[in-house]
Formats: C-alpha cells, structure tokens, sequence
C-alpha cells in the first residue's frame, strides 16, 4: 500500500485513560487508521481489557498498562512499558483526567490537589517522560529510511471548553484546563526544535457512560439540546480528530488548542429565539 500522510500505518501511540469513554473511542479509532497503541487505564480494568481485544481484532498490537497518573512514578513507568512494549513512541494522547462539580465554598483542599494532581501533574509528567521516546523514535526512522523526511513527533492533551468559559461549580475543573492550555502552547515552542509537536482538543459536550450513572434524567434527547449543531458529541469524534493529529499530515500544526464542540464556545450565552419560520 502506498504511503499516504494521513494513514497511521506503522504508528506507535500511547493512549491514557482508555479504558473507557473518549480515551476508548480515540484508541479505537487511532487503531483503525493503523496504529500500535499501548493504552493506560486507572480502574476501569474490564473496560481496558475489551479494548485490547478490539484492537488486536483489528491486527494491530495492544497492551493494557494500569497506573494513578496523579502519581509521578506511575507516570514515568507507564510512558516506559509503552514504549518497551512497542518498539518506541510515535505519539501520546494524554486523556487522563477527573472532573469535579462543586460550588467554591465546598471545595476540599484533598479534593483540589487530587483534580490538579490527575489533570496538571499527571499531563505534565507523562509529556516529559515521552519526549525522550520521540526524539529517539525520529532518530531510528532516519537511520532506517535515511532517504525520507521525518514529520516528527506528537503529544495531543485533552483539555475542555471549561479551560476557555465559565459554567457553575467547575473552577477547580476549568484551573486544571486552564494550566494544561497553557503550558501546553508553551510546550509546543520548546519542542519545536526537537520536532515534536503539542497540540490541545478541547471538546465539548461529548456523550460517554459516565453521564448516565452521574445523571439518571440524562438522555441523548437531552444532549442534543445542549449544542448549537443539534447534537451531542460521541467519542468517535474526538477520535477522528485524534487520528489527524497523529499523522503526518498535521505536521505543521503545533501549539493549537481545537475546540471539538458543535459550536457550543462560539455561541454568546444570551436567549435567543429564532423567528417563525427558521430551523
């Protein structure tokens, strides 16, 4: 098969917080486009495992890694028993992370530092741990195909549209996607030279399990209403996005945050009501 930049054939990735919801759908879907992909899970181990199978009945390699990214040292471990796993590291896609819905009066000090050590510390140490896994990577391709150019490296983070407006309870959320926009722009500069790129997706209402069991009234009727486009996002299309910014073809995207959102952070917040007549 000819080699086409937006195919991952050939690509190693590692996924964080794939054994469920987005992270699931983007290890999928990086897999369906021809990537090898480790993924990470915390405590979703039956999920984890049933991604693993998917994936390898797709012929690609996959492993299962489990680890508390608010943990450094799970941080550091997991980035190496990927790349031990398969062979180096082409990408990361930092998924991991927790959400808290609490207006600020109520917020714990544990509660705080547990979202800022699973969203911030766990984002910031596994990026660190991976470049030297990209840069190496890029070095193997060149020595083994001294004749092509290498597109370089890629860390995609996972933010939110709670990083960028405001919405009742989530100002220890919305700081944790705050901080990962910004020094993930700051990454991306610090790793131009290495030929490593850092982009963020920052999604919006996007539809997993979680809804359901944080909310019995939740339905897709409900989630539908929510965004201006008339639906609720669904991880596949997190993954599409995801399975672009892996490949060479998003080789001159770096430093970019890419709201996935249905138009939900580009829509003012005042009523409207559309006149007689208009969908």
């Amino acid at each position: 098969m000819a080699y086409t930049k937006t195919s991952l054939e050939g690509k190693l990735i590692l996924v964080t917080g794939a054994g469920t919801g987005i992270g699931k759908g983007v290890a999928l879907e990086l897999a369906r486009q021809g990537a090898d992909v480790a993924i990470n899970y915390h405590g979703s181990v039956e999920g984890a495992m049933e991604v693993v199978e998917q994936i390898k009945g797709m012929g690609r390699r996959a492993i299962a890694l489990q680890g508390d990214l608010g943990v450094v040292a799970d941080c550091q471990r997991i980035v190496d028993e990927a790349a031990a796993f398969l062979g180096g590291l082409d990408g990361l896609f930092n998924n991991a992370g927790i959400t808290l819905t609490l207006e600020i009066q109520d917020v714990k000090e544990e509660q705080f530092d547990k979202i800022y050590n699973i969203n911030v510390r766990g984002q910031y140490f596994t990026c660190q741990r991976a470049v030297g896994y990209l840069v190496a990577r890029g070095k193997e391709l060149l020595r083994r195909f001294p004749d092509a150019s290498w597109a370089g490296g890629s860390i995609v983070n996972m933010s939110s549209v709670h990083g960028m407006v405001g919405f009742h309870g989530h100002s220890v959320y919305a700081g944790t996607k705050g901080a990962i926009n910004s020094f993930s722009r700051e990454l991306a500069v610090e790793l131009c030279p290495k030929h490593i790129r850092v982009n963020v997706m920052v999604p919006g209402s996007i539809e997993v399990p979680s809804y359901f069991k944080s909310d019995p009234s939740y339905t897709r009727a409900v989630g539908n209403s929510m965004v201006p486009w008339g639906r609720v996002g669904l991880p596949e299309d997190i993954g599409y996005l995801a399975a672009y910014l892996m490949s060479d073809a998003s080789e001159f995207m770096t430093g970019h945050l890419l709201a996935i959102d249905g138009g939900l952070t580009a829509k003012m917040a005042i009523p409207y009501t559309p006149p007689a007549g208009e969908r």
